[in-house]
């Protein structure tokens, strides 16, 4: 292990503190479980994938309804067949591609319904046989008698079946297969849909698709690791003769008479840009079938990532849930480029990258600004500039503009703000090198102060989005301040004063959407009067019509401000009545009668911790004073919100979001808002943590005396010398060092209560 001296180069001397041994040869990925958020509303996937891999190859139980959103639930008894393409814990489905299905007995061309499994190619599977870890997924498919296995390279998905000795058996590839009524209605509808068979070991072909993100495109190349007796085509389920078709509706059969002598492999790769590229990445990635070979560099893949953060815990049922909270928040944004550095576009042109660069896709924005990002900064540095340097791209070339929830090359523009306007401006606040950050600022200064979607107009000319003219205004009011003063940010950064200034001071229109008289975020209409009636606890004040917040209430919008809070707390008569209103959005009741929805869960009073909006809430009393009652707050949340089952995420995943906020209160640290470059401290749940932070540079966080009971911080010490502030600056983490709180079970009412001991906001 690197020694202290070797961490900080001889720079600082460190505190002396007891050391926690790693086990040598201890492999993370054991400690990562991927069925947790797999049951509930997490809607994860269990299959296998390399971190950020462009493949998820994972088992489809069903594709409809909002639980079946990753294609996977736990409560599902029955498997359609495995496809390549899956979200990562979203709250809308899509994906679910290239559908392969290993069969024995009679082609059936139909799944079938969930709840009759014989009246199609859906088979029953035995629970207890089913497996996963990082980059492996196997499982018994009681109906068909087939042991199926999954592994993966980046772009590449490897099948291995194992079909019943003596019998025969078929592969069904379903290129109709997809995600299926989004909240009951959005039929999946294919176009330009392609299969042709190449010899008698494989199959290419293609489709786009309108669903979610409407036109995506989808090449394949299929090989077998050998050759096929047969092969029917149908299209609209009617045998076709020939080699090739195109249409709607197309699926293959291929048959296999010595199915059961040996196990059968299948390879898959895919790419967005052509068939060509499909075959590129299948040559580049698996050249041969070598199916232990390729799980055990999915493994090192993952061992290599995860190690990265390396945590001591008072419990092993802890270590699991942080490690899977790791595994599952390196799941997006997936890369989204050919080995030829070929890419498509937003502009649904194909792309070539310049020699360095990097393309990625997926990106749930309005979810994952708040934590997965800041994470990334601390431990995925090398990976910046292509994930962020490709938010640029976007923008430059979508015809939608600014990036909202960029999916496959397309802009679904989903929920609220443009929050991309945070991950750039963090990311030139941290010093992030290898972005053109003036051509970001040009794609944001155009939405800013150009573009009139979502309310925008109204937003310039009132200060406001008028509740009567468009749905969710108070959220949309909030969050574009937020995105207002980001926008300022990255214009300071590229010397754009007067446009910062100006952002600057529209990033406080927060203030004309909050009812001073009665102390919460309210509906306005565009003639200034207040909506009525208003509820806290309500969605908005006519639901038949619209609603006023976005997978909020009143009570939780009240707190979204995250960049102006000294300021803010004076509306509601200062810093202690400010304090005061956050006690009330703990301690109010839950059960308010008022219809609310999927997303709002994890409740502590109107706290909502199963949806993001609330995340950085609990970390505010650090702004007040009392840094003790975030302390006990997130230690409260890590408890009771995660947990090692299926169901244990309180929300969905939303692409690492709910993971990768408890990585970082684990960790006791958290951005509330990331721009600052700062990080307020919680209650570390680590015993000991090594942060690989670039080079030999380690970040070392110890609690030493950490315990369930031991949960407030009393003193921290950094570097060796005593520590008064309850935040520290990103910079100074990544410059390496030892950062060490003392725990205890009472508060210290003491630490951070100095105004100059309190983290910057508005700054």
């Amino acid at each position: 292990m690197i020694s202290r001296r070797q961490v900080l180069a001889g720079t600082v001397a460190l505190g002396s503190l007891p050391q926690v041994a790693f086990a040598a040869g201890e492999s993370l990925c054991d400690h990562v479980d991927p069925f947790i958020g797999t049951g509930g509303h997490g809607h994860l996937y269990p299959g296998a994938t390399l971190p950020f891999g462009m493949v998820q190859l994972s088992p489809d139980t069903s594709n409809e309804g909002w639980d079946s959103c990753s294609g996977y639930h736990q409560a599902d008894g029955s498997i359609m067949g495995f496809s390549h393409t899956h979200l990562s814990g979203t709250g809308c489905p899509d994906m679910l591609d290239i559908l392969l299905v290993p069969a024995t007995g009679p082609v059936k061309l139909k799944p079938g319904p969930l709840s009759d499994p014989d009246a199609g190619y859906r088979s029953r599977y035995d629970r207890k046989t089913e497996t996963a870890t990082p980059g492996y997924y196997s499982v018994d498919l009681i109906d068909s008698r087939i042991r199926a296995e999954l592994t993966a390279t980046t772009r590449v998905g490897l099948h291995r079946y194992s079909f019943p000795k003596g019998e025969g058996g078929h592969v069904l590839l379903d290129l109709a297969h997809g995600a299926i009524k989004w909240w009951g209605e959005h039929d999946l509808i294919l176009d330009n849909v392609s299969l042709k068979l190449v010899g008698n070991d494989t199959v290419v072909g293609g489709r786009q698709v309108f669903q979610w993100a409407k036109g995506r495109w989808i090449f394949f190349a299929l090989k077998l690791s050998r050759p096929f007796a047969s092969a029917d085509l149908y299209s609209d389920d009617q045998r076709v003769g020939g080699t090739d078709m195109e249409g709607k509706n197309l699926k293959a059969a291929l048959h296999f008479p010595d199915a059961g002598d040996a196990p059968l492999l299948v390879k898959v790769g895919i790419s967005s840009v052509d068939i060509e590229g499909a075959v590129k990445n299948l040559d580049a990635e698996l050249p041969d079938f070598d199916f232990e070979r390729v799980r055990g560099a999915a493994r090192t893949a993952w061992d290599h990532e995860l190690g990265k953060v390396r945590v001591e815990m008072t419990s092993e049922t802890d270590k699991k849930i942080f490690y899977t909270a790791h595994y599952h928040t390196l799941l997006a944004p997936t890369i989204f480029q050919d080995v030829d550095g070929r890419y498509r576009g937003m502009d649904n042109a194909v792309h070539m990258l310049k020699a360095g660069e990097a393309n990625y896709s997926t990106y749930s924005l309005w979810d994952t600004y708040r934590s997965v990002h800041p994470f990334f900064t601390i431990t995925q540095q090398a990976r910046l500039p292509g994930m962020i340097g490709g938010l640029v791209r976007m923008g430059e070339q979508s015809p939608d503009g600014v990036p909202i929830w960029p999916l496959q090359g397309r802009e679904t523009d989903t929920m609220i703000g443009y929050h991309c306007a945070s991950v750039l401006a963090e990311a030139a606040a941290k010093g992030i090198k290898g972005i053109d950050y003036k051509a970001g600022y040009a794609v944001l200064a155009k939405r800013a102060f150009v573009d009139d979607v979502h309310g925008l107009g109204f937003y310039r000319q009132l200060g406001y989005i008028p509740a009567d003219k468009v749905d969710e205004s108070v959220s949309r009011t909030l969050e574009f301040a937020y995105s207002d003063w980001c926008t300022s940010k990255l214009a300071a950064h590229v010397g754009e004063s007067q446009a910062a200034k100006a952002l600057r001071a529209r990033s406080q229109n927060y203030r004309n959407v909050f009812d001073t008289c009665i102390g919460f975020m309210r509906g306005k209409q565009a003639d200034g009067q207040w909506v009525t009636p208003y509820n806290p606890h309500s969605l908005g004040h006519d639901q038949a019509k619209w609603r006023d917040f976005t997978e909020t209430n009143g009570w939780q919008a009240t707190f979204l401000n995250q960049h102006d809070i000294y300021t803010y707390a004076k509306l509601f008569g200062g810093l202690k009545a400010y304090e005061a209103k956050l006690d009330g959005l703990f301690s109010e009741k839950s059960n308010a009668e008022e219809k609310s929805l999927a997303d709002i869960t994890g409740l502590v009073g109107q706290y909502a911790h199963g949806n993001e909006p609330s995340h950085h809430v609990a970390y505010l009393y650090a702004y007040t004073g009392a840094p003790w009652k975030t302390q006990s707050r997130v230690r409260e949340l890590m408890k009771d919100m995660y947990r090692d089952q299926y169901d244990g995420l309180e929300g969905n995943e939303d692409c690492g979001a709910m993971s990768a906020w408890y990585l970082m209160s684990a960790l006791g640290l958290y951005a509330v808002d990331p721009v600052t470059a700062v990080y307020v401290f919680g209650s570390p749940l680590v015993q000991r943590a090594e942060i690989t932070i670039g080079g030999a540079r380690k970040l070392i966080i110890a609690a030493p005396g950490n315990s369930a009971d031991n949960i407030y911080v009393q003193r921290v010490r950094w570097n060796g010398k005593p520590y008064t502030k309850s935040w520290i600056h990103h910079a100074d983490l990544m410059r390496g060092g030892e950062l060490i709180f003392e725990m205890a079970p009472r508060p210290n009412p003491a630490f951070g209560a100095n105004m100059v001991d309190r983290p910057p906001s508005f700054s």
